[in-house]
């Protein structure tokens, strides 16, 4: 009788979908046992929503009234929601390399990438249920999505998700060059404030003509211009192609930046 044939080894690339599938279990069990970093992070956008909707609407719809304004202000609050929480992927990145479980990990027959892919996933998907939390609030106070066909959708869906990988990754590397948490946090604090220099709030028109570029030639106002098309309906122009040039570049200098320094850091 010929012998039983011996299983088939595991290939590399299913050791390492295995791995970072483990990985990211960590990363969401440990933000489900820990939700007051992500309801903090979650009450910006939340509150500037409600603040610029219901004190200053009135005075920056320029007389089209608050619901105008609503439908103005909204995509640019979805994405200033993935900027807020993105912040958390940082200051996680950061609690693990200064508590020393990435140097346990390293010492595990585990594939070393999952460690990053678990936290990048992890906070995708975290960024994604944000963005969909706070859009629930804005449909709440009177957002209505006007124009926008099934194909809109899955475009801003896209966009959304592309968006929030790109942040993902220069919050990593931002966590991984930080010495502590406090310190993780403050270096991410642009992914908030570039919202606040965009037209999230205010078309580029009405600003100050020095100021204009500052506002133009950043990733978050063609990325909102785009989102803020395809959920109204309205005429998005290059703006597109320029957010999905930001989207690729920032994903691959945040990749590059991040698994660099991770491997020096392991040496």
């Amino acid at each position: 009788m010929s012998s039983a044939q011996a299983p088939a080894r595991p290939t590399r690339f299913s050791l390492a979908v295995r791995d970072s599938s483990t990985m990211l279990r960590r990363n969401l069990l440990h933000a489900r046992r820990y939700p007051s970093l992500t309801l903090n992070l979650l009450l910006t956008p939340v509150m500037l929503l409600l603040l610029f909707v219901y004190i200053f609407g009135g005075a920056m719809s320029g007389g089209a009234g608050r619901s105008a304004y609503l439908a103005y202000l909204v995509p640019g609050i979805l994405l200033m929601t993935i900027g807020s929480t993105v912040i958390g992927t940082a200051v996680s990145v950061s609690t693990d390399m200064s508590e020393g479980i990435i140097a346990r990990f390293r010492t595990m027959a585990i594939h070393r990438g999952s460690i990053l892919v678990g936290h990048v996933v992890g906070s995708v998907l975290q960024s994604v249920m944000s963005v969909v939390l706070v859009g629930a609030v804005g449909v709440a106070i009177g957002f209505r999505s006007t124009g926008a066909t099934v194909l809109d959708w899955l475009a801003a869906f896209g966009l959304i998700v592309l968006f929030a990988l790109a942040l993902t990754w220069i919050a990593v590397g931002m966590g991984l060059v930080s010495p502590n948490a406090e310190a993780a946090s403050n270096n991410a604090m642009p992914l908030i404030l570039l919202p606040l220099l965009s037209s999230a709030f205010v078309p580029l028109h009405s600003m100050p003509g020095w100021f204009q570029p500052i506002a133009q030639y950043q990733p978050f106002t063609p990325a909102i211009e785009t989102l803020r098309g395809l959920l109204l309906g309205t005429h998005i122009g290059n703006n597109w192609w320029i957010a999905l040039l930001w989207c690729l570049g920032l994903a691959v200098l945040g990749y590059r930046w991040s698994t660099s320094k991770f491997n020096r850091d392991s040496k």
